[in-house]
């Protein structure tokens, strides 16, 4: 069905502050405006120190006091970390604010490392447009940089694609959408934009998109996104991650998540710059087997209607790909579910020789005989086989597009960044690998 296919590069661009979002950078100190469309913003100075967000009445500062660093956060006081507080020969300090997060850097041995982190929830509400839109950075005597927040790592890696499911293409370059790792777990990530160069295999930031709720108000940097063309328009669908929180099972039930699939449009040029989506739900149709949460959207127009491939879980986190069809996105029935799969996402619908074809990724975790590798389903999600490509760590996604002659795959690793302190979620490395 496909040849194999080898790694040919691993990338890994990490940025405390997005170089395409830099709003202030100064030799002298002084508080500065910095208005942000969402609460994915950072800033970095050297050893004077210190480097501080207000927000509304709130101060989040980055303190760094003899090797040792340390938050202090209005209402909460200064905050430390025991284990992980003290950097070692630091060039440099920072401070970002990603979701309800905020976290306290040192720059040492030619890398950032997560100090302090505290979570704002009970704090203030950082995802408040009008807030956001007063947000001030203080910096101190020696100046600084700061602007919208980059990433630690990129992982959920789409093609950026026409309706018909065809890589959208600007002479030799290519586009893909990442979930922009934070330092964290989900709620710290964020939806990127990035134009990929297949010849040379490197990859430049261009977009950063954002998202509004239908049903809360607030500004969310929900991720696991497909960017498609269709009638002169951008959809994006996209996860509901941006707030998750796994529900709680009670006596014995599955408690339905408010993790899901929403879509919006836009006629904005997203491929460039900073930008809040407005969305509506996309109901995905779960009917003959137990679903609690919907995510992984990819979307392909076909003979006059649409095809949506799609993530369902049973619980958290046992979960699996499914297909749905129908004449338009809002009327979708159910064409196949592999609900033998326990541990499978990334779904990926592909045109292989004039036949689509459903690709997804099956975890480390799942049955034995279905694990680390890249099934191939047909869209009643009978097997076809699997893809013979190497498995990285994590689930990486199966993203694959016709380069020349050659079959081009974008996936990712679980090889995390910024330190012990910040645990699960910040990976990975952006793998490319190349048919042979």
């Amino acid at each position: 069905m496909l040849p194999r296919l080898e790694i040919v590069r691993r990338l890994r661009p990490i940025d405390l502050v997005a170089p395409t979002a830099v709003q202030v950078e100064t030799t002298s100190g002084g508080t500065f405006p910095l208005p942000s469309p969402a609460p994915y913003v950072a800033a970095s100075t050297g050893l004077e120190g210190p480097v501080v967000l207000h927000l509304g009445e709130h101060r989040l500062a980055a303190v760094l006091d003899d090797g040792s660093v340390s938050l202090d956060v209005t209402g909460s006081g200064t905050l430390r970390s025991r284990r992980f507080h003290r950097a070692e020969s630091p060039i440099g300090l920072g401070l970002s604010l990603t979701g309800t997060h905020v976290t306290a850097w040192s720059h040492e041995g030619g890398r950032w490392v997560a100090r302090a982190r505290h979570d704002l929830r009970e704090v203030v509400d950082t995802r408040d447009e009008a807030a956001l839109s007063a947000l001030r950075v203080e910096l101190p005597a020696g100046g600084g940089t700061a602007g919208g927040f980059g990433q630690l790592g990129l992982r959920d890696v789409r093609f950026v694609t026409d309706e018909d499911g065809t890589p959208l293409r600007e002479g030799d370059s290519l586009w893909l959408t990442a979930t922009s790792a934070g330092p964290g777990f989900f709620d710290t990530a964020h939806t990127s934009v990035w134009r990929f160069d297949p010849t040379a295999v490197e990859v430049s930031h261009t977009a950063d998109l954002y998202f509004r709720r239908p049903d809360r108000s607030g500004v969310f940097g929900d991720h696991a996104t497909h960017l498609l063309r269709s009638d002169g328009r951008w959809l994006v669908a996209t996860s509901t991650w941006g707030d998750f929180e796994r529900p709680r099972t009670r006596a014995g039930r599955r408690t339905p998540s408010e993790l899901r699939v929403t879509l919006a449009e836009s006629t904005a040029d997203l491929l460039d710059g900073r930008h809040v989506l407005d969305t509506r739900e996309l109901p995905l149709p779960t009917d003959g087997f137990p679903s609690i949460a919907t995510w992984d959207p990819h979307l392909v127009r076909r003979d006059g209607g649409w095809l949506v491939g799609f993530v369902s879980a049973r619980k958290f986190f046992d979960f699996h790909p499914a297909v749905a069809g129908g004449p338009a996105l809002d009327d979708l029935h159910l064409l196949g579910a592999a609900t033998d799969r326990t541990a499978t996402e990334g779904t990926t619908l592909l045109e292989v020789d004039g036949e689509v074809v459903v690709l997804a990724s099956d975890g480390r975790d799942g049955p034995r005989g279905l694990r680390a590798r890249f099934p191939a389903f047909d869209l009643a999600m009978a097997d076809r086989g699997v893809l013979d490509a190497p498995y990285p760590t994590n689930l990486p996604w199966p993203s694959l597009a016709r380069v020349g002659g050659d079959w081009l795959m974008a996936s990712f690793n679980g090889r995390p960044a910024g330190g012990k302190l910040l645990g699960y979620g910040t990976h990975g490395d952006l793998v490319v690998m190349r048919s042979r």
